[in-house]
């Protein structure tokens, strides 16, 4: 049976839903940043880790996405099979993965971005890091105008990788989502589905 490591609240939470949407029988393990236990199992010791129940562990948020995407097709959350489809989530996936994800870095750990311990230093990173993710969501959001899902009219796997991101901005960022309409709007549609609400329950967030 697959087994997925998270974190709560963490990009773990993205899988966490893709596997909720395609309704196949899974486990999860919550895991303590930095335990022994866990770095035997992911060495990077980064969320998520996934047991395919194969015999191998995947690690990497948009790796796990993308293999949970092609090995339950029948729950259609990855592309169709026009080449244009498939470059367009291949596209805003990478986005995600290079672009916007770590943009909130520096927000988690500010200490890692300057060798000062200075307050107002990380203050600084702080702020930087608050602009940068704006100007990243900034493009998502034009992208997201007059559509329901990251990729269009159907959700997939992109919509999952979306929902962490968009509530950290919610919460991180000066003003929210209020500049990014349509990623609030989009938000909002994410947490309204119930199984959404029952993952977010099961990792004890709201």
């Amino acid at each position: 049976m697959l087994n997925l490591y998270y974190y709560s609240g963490a990009c773990s939470l993205a899988p966490h839903l893709a596997l909720e949407w395609i309704g196949t029988p899974y486990v999860t393990t919550r895991v303590k940043l930095g335990d022994p236990e866990y770095l035997a199992i992911n060495p990077a010791g980064a969320v998520p880790a996934l047991d395919t129940g194969e015999g191998w562990i995947l690690t990497q948020a948009g790796a796990v996405l993308h293999y949970l995407a092609r090995r339950y097709p029948e729950a259609r959350l990855g592309a169709d099979s026009s080449l244009r489809e498939q470059a367009e989530l291949d596209r805003w996936s990478h986005f995600l993965t290079g672009d916007l994800h770590p943009a909130f870095f520096p927000l988690f750990a500010p200490q890692r971005y300057t060798i000062s311990q200075d307050k107002a230093a990380l203050e600084d990173v702080k702020a930087a890091a608050q602009a940068l993710a704006a100007k990243k969501l900034d493009l998502l959001d034009e992208h997201l105008s007059g559509k329901d899902h990251v990729l269009g009219s159907r959700r997939t796997i992109l919509d999952a990788y979306v929902l962490p991101m968009f509530r950290w901005a919610r919460t991180m960022l000066p003003d929210g989502l209020k500049g990014h309409p349509n990623c609030g709007g989009l938000l909002q549609r994410l947490e309204a589905d119930p199984l959404a609400q029952k993952v977010m329950a099961d990792e004890g967030i709201s």
